[in-house]
């Protein structure tokens, strides 16, 4: 399928080779290598890892290198403790500030406070349940998430609001309330398949409902099995661990009504493959390969009927 009919941009993220909450995870890929495997497979657009440089000139080089553009950057913000409001947003203006330096259109972000990521000091590597928000929580949340969506907002970006496995916002419940107390013309949504069936979400559904608030997407699978043995009785890092997330087309997910959909209402954003799961059992290239193959001959059976 080429490039001029298809009609998405689709990208890949390094964490198919490097993971960023599981950090054992093909820790032994170089930036180089990832990036390298990113550009053979014909993929243009792509995410930071951690193992890419943190300075922008560095970081430019490699990108320019490989051909490659920068979509985005996840960005985590603790904004359920006021005290923590200004030196959050201090750190959100200079995120949004390195993102504009590579022409992004949004910045992914999500809160950490009281989740099992990695990113949160006070959570425990064992922890399986999250610390839901209170009403005061929410407020506050909330209204960070507004003044953060300003700080991007005149830097030309979107914030894209990521429900994430272990957090505080990952239920469909949740995602309805985040969408009612943000100012949609600054708090956009994330939609990412393989976190929303972890949360109990039908991503079809919640992509129909908030489809004017959605800047940006993960292409995740799901191998259900897995997630019925994990939900509940082990962390986040422990489910990706054993396995229950993978690329689209290699778990239970269907796809094609997700991309008639996006088709039929035109979307024009970025669309990232993760698969997030162990490169030493699941061959990045080779997976990345079979589902790069997989979305274009769903989207073209779509284009087809359409």
């Amino acid at each position: 399928m080429s490039e001029q009919s298809f009609p998405f941009k689709l990208g890949i993220h390094p964490i198919n080779w490097v993971g960023e909450d599981v950090f054992e995870h093909g820790d032994h890929y170089t930036a180089e290598e990832v990036l390298h495997d990113i550009s053979t497979l014909g993929f243009r657009g792509t995410e930071v890892s951690r193992k890419f440089p943190k300075e922008v000139r560095p970081l430019k080089e490699l990108l320019n290198h490989y051909h490659m553009s920068l979509t985005t950057q996840w960005k985590s913000v603790h904004f359920s403790k006021p005290e923590n409001l200004k030196q959050q947003l201090e750190a959100y203006r200079a995120h949004c500030d390195f993102l504009a330096e590579f022409g992004c259109n949004v910045v992914s972000t999500a809160e950490i406070g009281g989740s099992i990521l990695n990113q949160d000091p006070t959570r425990g590597e064992d922890e399986v349940n999250v610390i839901r928000l209170d009403d005061e929580g929410w407020k506050y949340v909330s209204e960070g998430l507004n003044e953060a969506g300003h700080i991007a907002k005149v830097r030309g970006l979107d914030l894209v609001y990521h429900p994430h496995a272990g957090t505080v916002i990952e239920n469909r419940e949740e995602v309805d309330r985040l969408m009612e107390m943000t100012d949609a013309s600054v708090v956009s949504l994330l939609f990412d398949t393989g976190h929303n069936v972890y949360g109990g979400i039908n991503p079809l559904d919640l992509l129909q409902t908030y489809y004017n608030r959605v800047k940006y997407i993960h292409l995740k699978d799901v191998r259900l099995d897995i997630l019925r043995q994990v939900k509940g009785n082990v962390g986040i890092r422990d489910s990706i661990r054993r396995g229950m997330f993978t690329v689209p087309g290699d778990g239970n997910l269907e796809f094609e009504p997700i991309f008639k959909e996006l088709a039929e209402r035109g979307y024009e954003g970025w669309m990232l493959i993760e698969g997030e799961q162990d490169p030493a059992i699941h061959h990045p290239y080779n997976y990345a390969r079979k589902s790069k193959a997989f979305i274009e001959k769903t989207v073209q059976q779509v284009m087809a009927h359409s």
